[in-house]
Parts: C-alpha cells; structure tokens; sequence
C-alpha cells in the first residue's frame, strides 16, 4: 500500500488510485439537505440539465485520494481542490418527464472483473452512461455495501460536454501491483470512433452524438490543429463547402430576380459569395475564434434585404434597378459591419455576454428560418413538379437514408442537399428538353417576347421558375472573372438602412455566439473565454465589410449548419475548412461556374431553401438541449417569444403598398416598411421603425432578451452559457492553446487583453 505521500505522485490526468479499498459503507441513509449542500459546496449539476458550466476536460488534474475508511478526499469541480473525509453522495439527475430530481446512484461504483480486465459479461468495463450508470443497489432505503478491490470513476462532462478523451483507469493487478489499463477504442462500421464512455449502436445507423444524443460528446477524428493529409484534407475541405451549398448558391438565385438582375447579374453574384466566403472563412481561422468554422452569406441579412428592395422608391425603378439597390444594401452592410467589429473587438461583447443564454438564442435562430414561411413554397409552387420531388428527396435522404454509409461515409447525410439537386436539376433539363413547357406561340426567351403577347402572359411565369434553359448567363458570361470591391459602383449610405443593419448585425453576432458554443462542444474543446469570444464577433464584423465592398448582396457570418456538418463527419480540422475556403477562392475566378449555378429553376432553388429554412428552425431550437426543458418558465418564454415574433409583423406586414404597380404575394410582407403603421414625423424613423418591427427575428429577440433576463430563474433551469475565465488560463495556460492566436499576431496585439490575447 502506498504512503500517505506518495499518494499524488505519477498520477495521470484523470486517473484514480487505487489501494486496497475496503468495501465502502454509507454511515446513514442520505439526507435530501445534505446532498443540496454536498451540490452547493462541489458546485455539481446534474447531467440532464445541461447548465452550461465549464466540461471537466482531460486537462484538469482530478486527483481522488482514499483513505482506509472508505472514504474519498472530495474533489472540487469548480477549483480543482481536494477536502478530506467528505463522504461520497448519491448523483442527482433531473427527470426529463416531472423535472424531478432521481437518485442514478453513487459516483464510485464496483465493476466487478475478471484478472483481464472484463467485467463478468465479458465486456470491458467502460461505463455505458445511459443505462450502466444506475445503480440499484437499494434495500430498505440503505445502501449495499459495494464490495471487491477494482473501482471505477465516471466524471461527467457538465454542460453536456463529457469531454473525457484522456480518461484511464488504473486498476489492481491482483498482485499488489499497479498497472494502466488504457480507455480502449472501438470502431463502428461507418468509420467513425464511438465514445470511450460506452458504445450503443443504433439501428438505423445513429450514434449518441445524433439526434437526441447532442449533449454528448462524440470521438472526434481530427482535432483543430491536426493535419489528416493531404488527400483527407482536399476531400473534406470540399466535403465542407458541398454540405453548404444551400446557404452559399441558393440565396442570390432568389434575391437577385427579386431586385431586377439579369441572369449574368446573378452569376456576378454568386461568384462574388464564393470569393468573399474563401477569404473571411481563412481570415476567421486564424484571426477569429480559429474554430473549424465557415464564413457565409447568412439568412439573417435576407429578410432585411428583402425589405430593402421592396421600398416605395425602388418598386417602379425599371433602368438600373438592380445597380441601385445593391448599392443601397452595400452602404447598409458597411455600417452595419462597422459597428459589430467596434463591438467585438472593443471588448463590448464580453459584457452583453451575460444576459445571452439559449433561451434568447433559440427563438430567435428560429424565427430567423421562420421568416420566409410566406415566401418559400409559394416560390417553389410556381412548378410542383419539380419543386415536391426535391422536397421530399431531400427529406429521404436526410431522414430515412441517414445511417446508410458508403466506404465509411455517411453519403446521404452529408450531400443531402447537392445530390438531391443534381438529380432534380437533370430531371428538370428532361422536361425542358421533352417539350414540357413549350407553349404555341410562346419563345423561352423570357420575359422579352412573351409579354408581348396576350396568350404567353399567363406562361411566362411558369416558363421562367421552371425551364432550364431561359438563363443567358452561360452565353454572357466570361471564361475567367475576378470580382473585385465596388464593382457595382460606390456605396449609398442612408440613416434609415444602417439603422436596420445595426440591429441586424446584433442578430448575426447571437447566431454566431451560439454557434461558438455549440461548436467548442461539439469537437471536445473547453467553452472559448469572453474575450475570444468578443473577437471572433469582431472579425466577423471586418468579413462582412468585405462583403459589403465586394457587393455580395448580404452580410458574412458563421454558418449554423457547418455543426452539423462536424457532427457529422467527426473531422474538426482548422486547415480542411482551410482548404476548402482556398477552392472557393479558386472557383470564383471561373465565370462559367458561376453562370452554370444561376441555370437552376428559381422552383428548385426555393423547394431546397425550404428545406434549409426549415433546418435552420430546427437547428435554433435544439439550442434548448443545454435548458431544463421542463421548465415552464422556459417554455413559456420560447412560445411567447416565437408567437409574438410571428404575429406582430403580421400586424405591420398587413399594411397594403400603395404603389400603381403591384408586387408579386410573396413580396408584400416584405414592403411593410414603406407602408407600415409607425409615424413619427421623420420618414428614415418610420421606414426604420415599421422594417424592423416586421422582421420576425428581431421581434423574438427583444421579447426572449426582456423575459429571460427579467423572470426569476436559477441558472441551471435557464441554462446560462458559462464560458472559460481568465483565472483557468493562468492555472492552465495550455487549456484554451486551439484558440491562441498565431506567435506573431499575438505579439502585436498583447495590449488587447479584452480579446483574450
């Protein structure tokens, strides 16, 4: 047996010694209070409630010391320290039905092996954290004794985020002898690595970090600053990029139509977005948060643009409509980039930090996507039979055909969106080619003949939302283009636009900070510090004025689908999104690439945005995860947040035009700021007052900011974001080494304490 001072030497991260224990006896039934001040003084919270405190991860020394009463020297989570002759309490967990609170048994608990190393079932004993953690070891209301020499330590990650890759167990050889038995990793079929907490398999193919499974940890490939490749990292730098085709090409082949661009207009576009996403994903890699994220056209600027171009001044603008507008939405852009980088990168954002939580995050994502219900199918039932079968493809692939794995790939999850496309796009070209949409009399040269004639008026929209052959961008697009800022002309500035795109940019930064966090967990990294955090929100308020120079039409944020992609492919790698951000640049010099993109149906491109929107709902909402979800403080305020985000701009969105031409259905809620009820005497404040007011996510944010941070609630039911502090870089300087900057930036800029430099 060891000395008392031997005890702490050649102790490993997260190990436990282990001498001869004696079989361990509660010395009375467990008090409710005593467990409440055990949780209070330990600073535990259960692993259901998903409270965002800091994931205990493999760097933090949790060093467990028994002593020959069979009681274990308490570990304190929150300052790494140790108090003797604490007994072991019972952990608590939150029913998920009566939010309850259950006893899942003690925290040190036998397994009992044989001299391999296997518990009797002949399985490893690796604790399985959904069922293998309860411990039924009750009579009478008093504990069994747990008896037998080898004992095994589950340390749950908080927050959801277990994140314990470095764990080992030591264990007794029967000799007297000790010896590291090493966490032993098994590989499922698909490729990927399960947890070393467990192993479940589904039988659709789904694993624990799927679906209900979020708030655990999956076993990541590559981590931030792995190199898989050369090969891997030209393969899943473009697997990345692929994924997010739905946010990158969809947007301009909607908007751009909407502002009176030309089919070669569009593919000016499009190239431009690819450019401006390659630069701001490199630049957001190694001066941002450097979290394996990608930068992008974001759906949080299309509702406001949308607004923009439907105001009273541009609806009868017929010559240099689309020149105007873009230029209008341009200087909005500029200043509302500015004023987020001034908010990152002053150190602001720490402070605002703290009254963001998931309970303001996930109504507002979700009325991000909710906001083009009006838009989206009427769009795409311009011509069902194209725009159904892409919806329902998309949703088998994604759905039923999720756990089917090609050479180790989970191919119909990952390329949902752009082989769903691809197959509707050909079949699309077969109607087209098959005479489908030939009309007598009518040419596909759309709209330039047809509204000519009384009998083509009523087959020109058709004609235009479904043919794969009116575009004349492949005939008017050059070879080799480079976009280049101010190629649409120079910026107009106006009071009422940047108004607008101020608060836009708020919405984009609350995205982005969720994203962060949902990340961060995602590839078992520590949450960033609020200065990271603060400087990340700063570059991307810097990309998205390149954006507004180049003319890309909408802002630069990170991307929320891109967490699914990581959770999906298990490949975290800084330099694969690099990679791939380089071939973006790369494809955005070929203007052919761009003009073969904008000969998509407008019907297609709508039914797969619907799709898209609809994810991004989900993807907001599942935000909630790290809540108690059984709060009805909670879900009061997500349901009047998400009902009054909807119903209130329907209020000011009922407001008619009054304009002798009238827009298209799917445009008046989108024209309520030139119409809307507010009048205050100055026309930029009304035109900036009845937008913003008819945005469904800004009206969801104000509501869940205001109740969230007003209604009474303890931090684990509200699910409070805890983020890394600056006294855990001090104790352990390598904890947060993934999101240090590069040696030479980080010298210039050590003043800036504030960015967590």
């Amino acid at each position: 047996m060891a000395n008392k001072g031997d005890r702490g030497k050649g102790q490993k991260l997260g190990s436990v010694l282990e001498p001869n224990v004696e079989p361990f006896v509660p010395r009375r039934g467990y008090d409710p209070r005593e467990l409440r001040s055990w949780a209070k003084k330990t600073g535990f919270v259960s692993t259901f409630s998903g409270e965002t405190e800091r994931s205990m991860s493999g760097r933090r020394d949790l060093n467990e010391r028994f002593n020959n009463d069979g009681f274990v020297d308490r570990v304190d989570l929150e300052k790494g320290g140790l108090e003797k002759h604490e007994s072991i309490s019972p952990k608590i967990e939150i029913d998920p039905i009566l939010g309850r609170t259950r006893n899942r048994g003690v925290e040190i608990e036998p397994v009992s092996r044989d001299g391999n190393g296997r518990d009797n079932n002949g399985v490893l004993g690796l604790r399985d954290g959904a069922v293998r953690g309860e411990n039924e070891r009750r009579k009478n209301g008093v504990m069994e004794p747990i008896s037998g020499p080898n004992i095994e330590v589950q340390r749950d990650g908080l927050n959801g985020n277990g994140n314990e890759a470095a764990n080992r167990n030591r264990n007794m050889n029967g000799h007297g002898v000790e010896v590291n038995t090493p966490i032993v990793e098994e590989k499922k079929d698909d490729g990927h690595f399960d947890r070393e907490v467990g192993i479940n398999v589904y039988p659709d193919g789904d694993d624990l970090g799927d679906g209900g499974g979020w708030n655990q940890s999956p076993k990541i490939i590559c981590g931030p600053r792995d190199n898989p490749g050369f090969g891997p990292l030209i393969f899943y730098g473009l697997q990345h990029y692929l994924s997010l085709a739905g946010s990158l090409i969809f947007i301009p082949l909607l908007f751009v139509p909407a502002m009176g661009g030309t089919d070669k207009d569009t593919a000016t576009v499009i190239s431009t977005m690819l450019l401006v996403s390659g630069i701001t994903t490199i630049l957001h890699s190694y001066f941002g948060t450097r979290l394996p994220l990608v930068q992008g056209s974001s759906f949080v600027y299309l509702a406001p643009a949308l607004a923009i171009m439907n105001s009273r001044e541009y609806r009868n603008l017929t010559e240099h409509k689309f020149r105007h507008i873009m230029r209008e939405l341009q200087g909005a852009i500029i200043v509302g980039s500015i004023f987020q980088s001034v908010l990152g990168f002053s150190g602001l954002m720490s402070v605002l930090l703290r009254f963001i939580n998931p309970v303001v995050v996930a109504p507002t994502i979700a009325a991000v996507g909710l906001a083009f219900f009006s838009y989206g199918f009427p769009q795409a039932g311009a011509c069902v039979e194209i725009s159904l079968p892409e919806i329902l493809l998309v949703l088998i692939f994604t759905l039923y055909l999720r756990g089917i794995s090609i050479f180790g790939h989970r191919v119909f999850r990952i390329y949902a969106v752009p082989l769903s496309v691809v197959i509707i796009w050909t079949y699309a070209f077969f109607l087209t080619a098959g005479g489908a949409y030939n009309y007598k009399g009518c040419s596909p040269d759309i709209p330039s003949s047809n509204i000519l004639i009384d009998g083509c008026i009523r087959h020109a929209y058709t004609m235009k939302h479904c043919r794969t052959d009116v575009s004349d961008a492949m005939r008017t697009a050059a070879w080799v283009r480079i976009p280049y800022p101010l190629q649409w002309g120079i910026p107009i500035f106006s009071l009422r636009t940047s108004i607008i795109m101020i608060i836009v940019s708020l919405v984009a930064s609350i995205d982005s900070i969720g994203t962060y966090h949902s990340a961060s967990m995602r590839i078992n990294l520590k949450a960033p510090t609020p200065g990271i955090v603060s400087r990340g929100i700063g570059m991307e308020g810097f990309c998205s004025l390149l954006a507004g120079l180049c003319g890309s039409g909408t802002g630069s944020t990170t991307l929320t689908e891109n967490v699914h992609t990581i959770d999906i492919t298990k490949m975290a790698s800084r330099r694969v999104v690099e990679v791939g951000a380089v071939f973006m640049i790369l494809f955005s010099f070929i203007g052919k690439l761009g003009a073969i993109l904008a000969t998509i149906p407008q019907a297609l491109a709508a039914a797969v945005l619907c799709f898209m929107w609809a994810l991004t709902v989900a993807l907001g909402l599942s935000t909630l995860q790290y809540t108690q979800t059984a709060s009805f403080r909670n879900i009061t305020i997500v349901g009047v947040s998400l009902f009054l985000g909807l119903s209130i701009p329907a209020y000011f969105q009922q407001y008619q035009p009054e304009s002798s031409l009238i827009l298209p259905s799917y445009l008046i809620p989108y024209s309520a700021a030139s119409d809307g009820p507010a009048h205050t005497g100055s026309k930029d404040l009304d035109f900036a007052i009845n937008a913003l007011l008819s945005l469904n996510m800004v009206v969801a944010l104000m509501i869940a900011f205001l109740l969230d941070n007003t209604v009474p609630g303890s931090r684990q039911e509200r699910g409070v974001y805890t983020w890394s502090s600056k006294e855990e870089i001090t104790t352990d300087p390598s904890s947060l080494s993934d999101y240090t900057l590069p040696t030479r930036v980080e010298r210039c800029f050590r003043w800036a304490k504030c960015l967590g430099v």
